[in-house]
């Protein structure tokens, strides 16, 4: 079969023959894969940077998608940690990590869709105890996953959400997604401290030094210490790591979670897919999505300009 190949992690998937993978156990089904998304997640997968990476080669990426199975259903699937991702004609599935998609699904739209909403979902619904009304800032809500996190925010109940990043053009569009009130950080974050003191839940998708300027900014001027604020870590483009302030941890009643792959059990992550799925294809979310034959890997992969969602599909 044909895959995008990673030999190598300085350089892009290669469109090439990699042996077909066999099911290991009755749980187990190849599928014809249908579409197939190429997530930051995936990209940090394909280099081997993301913190699960073993640095096994080759590797085919990809870590969930949609597939055909023997029966003809269309099933969305995760897949472990597995040299043998999604990106490719056929993967093998655990049949209990997927399920049948409704009918009327569009298999690109769910790909492409299912992996940023993912993240927010998912820390709102398993990582903290969440109440309908509360304050959310999105931290880093210009990017792909930020800019669904504020519609997931106010689909789950987000009294008022604040939108906070560096794209002067994205934030403006995040009003019309549900943003209440948007801040630029290319002018420092004192804006932001001053707009978000008093936030509920803070959804992180940059850290480093900016989550760390923000989270002092924040403690200094919250007008009640001793209201919960749950900061959520979720990405890392900002820096991989921060320093956190001391002071921020005593003066104030604050709780910093991680939600992302080993911190949200399986279990609770599968429990939550139907839903999220229902959620796309019911209620829709603003995604420009681009379908890529999968011989075009490369190129598409080299195309770090584009702000599409770029799903893969068979050649």
């Amino acid at each position: 079969m044909h895959a995008a190949v990673v030999s190598t992690f300085d350089k892009p998937p290669a469109y090439r023959e990699f042996p077909r993978p066999t099911p290991q156990s009755p749980d187990e089904m190849l599928v014809d894969v249908v579409a197939a998304g190429l997530h930051r997640r995936v990209r940090s997968q394909a280099d081997g940077s993301h913190y699960t990476s073993t640095g096994e080669l080759p590797l085919v990426p990809g870590i969930d998608g949609v597939g055909r199975a023997p029966d003809g259903s269309l099933r969305y699937f995760v897949l472990p940690d597995t040299a043998v991702g999604a990106i490719a004609e056929q993967t093998v599935i655990d049949r209990r990590r997927s399920f049948v998609l409704p009918d009327g699904a569009d298999p690109v739209l769910v790909a492409a869709a299912m992996n940023p909403v993912m993240s927010s979902w998912v820390a709102l619904r398993r990582r903290i105890d969440f109440e309908p009304g509360s304050t959310v800032l999105v931290l880093g809500a210009t990017g792909s996953a930020g800019r669904m996190a504020v519609q997931v925010a106010k689909r789950l109940g987000a009294g008022r959400v604040i939108g906070a990043g560096r794209n002067p053009g994205r934030l403006a569009a995040l009003t019309e997604r549900g943003a209440d009130q948007t801040i630029q950080l290319d002018t420092g974050v004192s804006d932001l401290a001053r707009a978000a003191a008093d936030v509920d839940v803070v959804i992180d998708y940059l850290w480093g030094a900016t989550a760390a300027e923000a989270m002092a900014g924040i403690a200094a001027r919250r007008s009640e210490p001793g209201k919960p604020l749950s900061w959520i870590q979720i990405g890392s483009v900002a820096g991989a790591s921060a320093d956190i302030p001391s002071a921020a941890l005593r003066a104030i009643r604050l709780q910093i979670v991680g939600s992302g792959q080993g911190s949200v059990p399986a279990r609770d992550l599968l429990a939550e897919l139907p839903a999220i799925v229902d959620e796309i294809t019911r209620v829709g979310y603003e995604l420009d999505v681009r379908a890529v034959p999968l011989s075009d890997v490369e190129a598409a992969w080299s195309d770090a300009a584009t702000e599409q969602r770029i799903v893969f599909i068979p050649a």
